[in-house]
């Protein structure tokens, strides 16, 4: 009963205690990476912001929009039993744990693996990559189609389980914090980071996929579990005195400038050819 009533908190959230959420875990890292920043650097920490600011109003508005198929898609799945969840028993804890394994495999890990390999996808999440002072606002960059695609594949992973409304949006939460904390400009103790990374991702795990050459910009796809990078043999954590931010293959572009941003998945001038060189 304290499972559901507490899992009932995040579906009846309204929109403003869910925007208050972004805020805060937005606003907590901004100070701490201001005071434990791991690398010093050199930009205008508010104009940076407002380009990412840019994204992330995108990021709200296809959020709506996809809120309302994921209704359509909750009430069909209420209707037909569709689903893994429903071939067995189990607490329920276990099946929220098992549905949040799954939706962090395939919208998180999976869909950000295609991000790389697939070059059409490669070409719209350069977007992401092309920022050359990777800190907590970072974490809002997505191109919206690049979204787009990663809320598609939440969706998959939604009826592949036939998990309740409940479960996503506690999950959705648990994302938000993830993404931030994943990319804030924090230095942690490395013993206690690499600790975290055997489960998590942490901060300085993430910072190598940030990496502006291959294999590591190729590298540490995960969200919240490094499970799944240790697994696939993706996981990479080595000196973080060569991580350099950026992208290779857009470096002359002006990555402040959000107009720029938006065209550059469709820029000829940007070759999405990667090439190692670590």
């Amino acid at each position: 009963m304290i499972m559901e009533e507490f899992l009932t908190f995040f579906v009846e959230m309204p929109i403003w205690l869910k925007a208050g959420w972004i805020l805060f875990c937005i606003s907590i890292f901004w100070i701490l990476e201001g005071y434990y920043n791991f690398f010093i650097l050199q930009y205008k920490k508010w104009n940076h912001a407002r380009t990412n600011f840019v994204f992330l109003a995108f990021v709200m508005v296809i959020n709506a929009g996809f809120g309302l198929i994921a209704a359509i898609v909750f009430l069909w799945l209420g209707k037909s039993d569709f689903g893994l969840l429903n071939f067995f028993s189990a607490p329920l804890w276990v099946e929220l744990l098992l549905s949040i394994l799954v939706l962090d495999l395939i919208a998180q890990y999976g869909v950000h693996y295609l991000l790389h390999k697939v070059k059409w996808m490669w070409r719209l999440h350069i977007v992401h990559h092309s920022d050359k002072n990777v800190d907590v606002t970072t974490g809002t960059r997505h191109h919206p189609f690049d979204f787009m695609i990663r809320e598609s594949f939440a969706l998959i992973a939604i009826v592949i389980m036939g998990m309740p409304v409940s479960f996503y949006f506690f999950y959705r939460i648990l994302t938000i914090l993830f993404t931030y904390f994943n990319h804030a400009n924090l230095r942690l103790p490395i013993w206690l980071d690499k600790s975290l990374s055997y489960i998590i991702v942490s901060p300085n795990m993430h910072k190598f996929h940030h990496h502006y050459q291959l294999p590591w910009t190729d590298s540490n796809y995960g969200n919240m579990f490094s499970i799944w990078d240790r697994l696939f043999g993706t996981f990479v954590y080595g000196d973080f005195k060569k991580i350099q931010y950026g992208i290779e293959i857009a470096d002359h572009i002006q990555d402040e400038n959000i107009w720029v941003q938006l065209g550059l998945p469709f820029n000829k001038n940007v070759n999405s050819e990667k090439k190692v060189r670590i």
